[in-house]
């Protein structure tokens, strides 16, 4: 890969994940200090990302990779997701911006498949580049939380104008990048085939089918963090909460360069029990730190990010890797992605949103009764560490399953 593609794609991958880090974090903060919106609101409002990631795939897969270069279908999609989102910046009542922001999620979501195709297509050793490539996503994650906790604006709509901004700059980017026709023009794409059907037959093995359970499962409490922590840091009083929490992505990079040294000491099940014990530890930190002389606990929990992230996440997608025959890597790959970016993550938007407001305080007091909402998802994650811990048994030997 020559400088000026692999300077292209790594723009292309900052600005891709700059646009999601701008809003998304702060927007429970906007919803509920702001427009006054309850928490039930406030988790169907992160619940579009979730809903839209489920029917994402069924879009790139059965008319972006047959009809339509990536490039331009990336652009098209940023440009008409910049519209949505100004327009929830706009909304005040419930109904309008839940509207505009449902719209916006399902022109974004399709676009992380459509980044990675646009990376790949110009990779001769994937395994070797795009990691270099993909690491400028998560930079621009941390861009986007620092500038917005530095301009001070989490319960303003602010973030969702700079989000609209960016997303423009991609749209116009978007044509200059290099050329990438449909991967599966011509060819007989099936919705089973899109949805990741083939993958259906590794849960003929007892311990892939708890590993997909417990990934749906994990995405339950992991919701609580995504969906809250900006708003809880923002009620307790840390300072410029946008910005600390770009420590939990500043570690999530530090994980994945030391990942191989564990992954090749702890295996698969340890690495995955690892992670999950790393969401407990977060969310017990969570509810017994404060603002004052306990804020530490809250950095803590926050800069658990990483092994949070990589160990569960990471590893889970390597252990499919290895489980699934190379026919079928690809389905298996977006049928765990539906279970917990998409299923498992709406389920937990949803839960997260009904223990928000049903431990909001009282009128005329205000706030959350924080350390209840952290305990229920800290112990949600020691119930399913405790079950991974006793049903699922790694294998040794690799793709045996998925040729049955």
């Amino acid at each position: 890969m020559n400088t000026k593609v692999r300077l292209q794609l790594s723009v292309m991958m900052f600005l891709q994940y700059f646009i999601w880090g701008s809003w998304f974090v702060t927007l429970g903060t906007f919803l509920t200090n702001t427009l006054k919106f309850d928490g039930a609101q406030v988790g169907l409002a992160y619940s579009t990302t979730n809903l839209a990631a489920m029917i994402a795939p069924l879009f790139v897969g059965m008319i972006a990779d047959r009809f339509f270069s990536s490039e331009k279908v990336l652009a098209t999609l940023h440009l008409m997701g910049a519209v949505f989102l100004y327009l929830a910046s706009t909304q005040k009542t419930w109904g309008l911006f839940f509207g505009a922001i449902m719209a916006h999620t399902l022109c974004y979501m399709p676009t992380m498949a459509l980044t990675n195709s646009i990376a790949f297509g110009q990779m001769k050793d994937a395994g070797k580049e795009f990691p270099g490539i993909r690491v400028l996503g998560t930079i621009g994650w941390i861009a986007a939380g620092i500038l917005i906790g530095k301009l001070h604006q989490e319960a303003s709509s602010v973030p969702m104008l700079v989000g609209a901004a960016a997303s423009v700059a991609l749209a116009l980017f978007s044509f200059a990048l290099p050329h990438t026709p449909p991967k599966s023009k011509g060819q007989r794409v099936t919705f089973g085939d899109v949805i990741g059907l083939p993958a259906l037959r590794l849960f003929k093995d007892l311990s892939f089918s708890m590993f997909a359970l417990g990934s749906f499962l994990v995405c339950i409490p992991l919701a609580f963090y995504y969906n809250f922590t900006n708003l809880y840091l923002t009620e307790v009083n840390i300072s410029e909460p946008a910005y600390k929490m770009t420590f939990g992505q500043m570690s999530e990079i530090f994980f994945m360069l030391v990942m191989p040294f564990f992954f090749s000491r702890l295996g698969v099940k340890k690495m995955l029990l690892v992670g999950i014990a790393a969401w407990a530890a977060r969310y017990f930190l969570f509810a017994y730190g404060n603002g004052g002389a306990l804020a530490w606990m809250l950095i803590m929990g926050v800069v658990l990010h990483g092994i949070c992230y990589d160990f569960f996440f990471v590893t889970g997608q390597i252990y499919v890797d290895r489980q699934a025959s190379p026919e079928i890597r690809g389905a298996a790959q977006g049928l765990v992605a539906f279970l917990t970016y998409g299923a498992g993550m709406y389920v937990g938007s949803l839960i997260s949103g009904i223990v928000l407001k049903k431990y909001t305080a009282i009128p005329p007091a205000v706030g959350h009764e924080w350390q209840t909402i952290w305990i229920i998802p800290a112990i949600g994650a020691v119930a399913i560490l405790l079950l991974f811990a006793a049903a699922f048994h790694e294998k040794k030997t690799s793709g045996a399953v998925s040729r049955g």
